[in-house]
């Protein structure tokens, strides 16, 4: 039988035809993905347009964005879970739960070591959530965290199979989530070899799920979540189990704990803080904070008494022109990253900014819980300061340095960056470990940092000047024809 369609459900707009659906063939499955690019972070808005109730799982905490969403679609939030205890940020869970006055829906796949210490419905296998024809079900997925759940949604006028899962840091694209955080981040000494383990039953069993499952993963490429993430929004479990290759080791369990565990990222010193703040008691925000822009008088104040300066401007800015003493974390994907690793919760900070992105910058703060900005300041020259210009190398100007023995190079990589090649002779002190590693900066030579993009090493500059180390440069561009493979590194 052939479906009509009504001439009053065709519009055309801009040349293309766009079908509405009608009473008979409107979808009931409400979803909305929500993406942080500044933490590669997902978060899922999943309801029943039948019934006008939606879950909100893994929701970040500046919660105005999941209140606009429901508004514009005259859905209400009646429930809130997460799928595990998060590492990387700051859970809007219980902002959300509080201001909605919806239920608190949580794993209570825990042990007595590890589990939420706050009042939530706990949510164990087979548990379902039901909306209307759209139904998910709980499934215990431990590994990355012992409490881990990923949800199957069914949506019973479609299927009564699941025909999506929601896998928070199970299952990525193209990865699968680390299991050694909750030894390296939050002192659970052991945890790592058990969670790979418990990772590899947790990847046999979800195997055994529908081909055409789709995965909506809880991050994207830029996590350090995981090793090999792809920043394709979604998956099946069929292209996962081709391609991979996490999925690639059947029975073998030992090569799979192995793999998992080899090449890890460095996590962020930030994420023990996270971690242990997501499962206990802590002061709520439910509306993001407007901060001051300072007049000269209050930030002269700030400054004398000790408050922490970080200007966020472009590195080129910076260059330019920068207040003596600041701190330089440049705003970009990674700058609530580098602000959690660099600096502790109990520094005060003033921002330096554009007035435009004052509100982006406290949401990306917000976002990992580091709520202690005084105010902004917008425009450094209004300050009536003498300002200081960087020492930036091109490599023209570079390349003599590195033969020079009275030249100290400092290449502020990863280890792992260091190791896959580097500039010979070129010391490796990480970006992070940089302020713990003063003594190893020589102040009787010439000092130029580095990275792979000039991001890092103008960051690194401003931690040495700031520190009193006067004779120091920068290198800013990239590292084509400068490195060499580390001989120590196994091919």
């Amino acid at each position: 039988m052939k479906s009509t369609v009504k001439k009053s459900n065709i519009i055309k707009t801009l040349g293309v035809l766009l079908m509405l659906p009608t009473a008979s063939n409107a979808q009931e499955l409400f979803l909305k993905r929500v993406f942080d690019e500044s933490l590669a972070q997902t978060s899922y808005m999943v309801g029943s347009t039948k019934t006008k109730e939606t879950i909100v799982i893994d929701p970040k905490r500046d919660i105005d964005t999941y209140l606009k969403i429901a508004k514009e679609n005259n859905m209400k939030i009646t429930r809130v879970s997460e799928t595990h205890i998060h590492a990387d940020y700051l859970s809007g869970a219980r902002e959300l739960a509080y201001a909605m006055q919806a239920k608190l829906m949580l794993s209570g796949e825990t042990d007595p070591n590890w589990k939420y210490e706050i009042p939530h419905t706990p949510l164990k296998e087979g548990d379902k959530i039901k909306m209307g024809n759209i139904v998910l079900e709980v499934m215990h997925t431990p590994g990355h965290t012992p409490e881990s759940l990923t949800f199957l949604l069914t949506d019973l006028s479609v299927s009564n199979k699941p025909q999506k899962a929601f896998t928070g840091d199970f299952v990525f694209v193209g990865d699968v989530g680390r299991p050694d955080l909750l030894e390296k981040v939050a002192g659970q000494i052991g945890t790592q070899d058990i969670g790979a383990k418990q990772l590899f039953a947790s990847i046999q069993r979800f195997s055994k799920l529908p081909d055409n499952l789709e995965i909506f993963p809880g991050h994207g490429a830029g996590s350090f979540c995981g090793k090999a993430l792809s920043d394709v929004p979604s998956s099946t479990l069929k292209q996962e189990m081709l391609t991979n290759k996490a999925f690639q080791f059947a029975d073998n369990e030992n090569g799979f704990v192995k793999y998992i565990l080899d090449g890890q990222p460095e996590p962020p010193k930030y994420f023990a803080t996270m971690k242990n703040w997501n499962r206990m008691p802590r002061p709520l925000l439910v509306q993001v904070p407007k901060h001051s822009i300072l007049t000269k008088v209050e930030f002269l104040t700030a400054q004398e008494n000790g408050l922490t300066i970080i200007d966020t401007r472009k590195k080129e800015l910076v260059a330019k022109g920068y207040i003596p003493s600041t701190l330089h974390i440049e705003d970009n994907n990674s700058f609530s990253t580098f602000m959690g690793w660099l600096l502790d919760y109990q520094t005060q900070f003033v921002l330096i900014a554009d007035a435009e992105h004052t509100d982006e910058l406290t949401r990306k703060l917000m976002r990992i819980g580091m709520d202690n900005i005084y105010g902004f300041v917008t425009d450094v020259t209004s300050l009536g300061l003498a300002l200081q210009q960087s020492d930036v190398l091109d490599k023209q100007h570079f390349k003599p340095y590195l033969n020079d023995k009275n030249v100290q190079i400092i290449d502020v990589r990863s280890k792992d960056e260091y190791k896959s090649g580097h500039i010979p002779k070129a010391e490796n002190i990480v970006l992070a470990d940089l302020k713990n590693n003063l003594n190893k900066v020589r102040k009787d030579k010439q000092v130029i940092v580095h990275c792979k993009s000039g991001t890092r090493a103008a960051m690194a500059y401003s931690i040495l000047k700031k520190n009193g180390f006067e004779n120091v440069k920068t290198y800013s561009e990239d590292l084509n024809g400068l490195i060499e493979p580390d001989p120590t590194t196994k091919r």
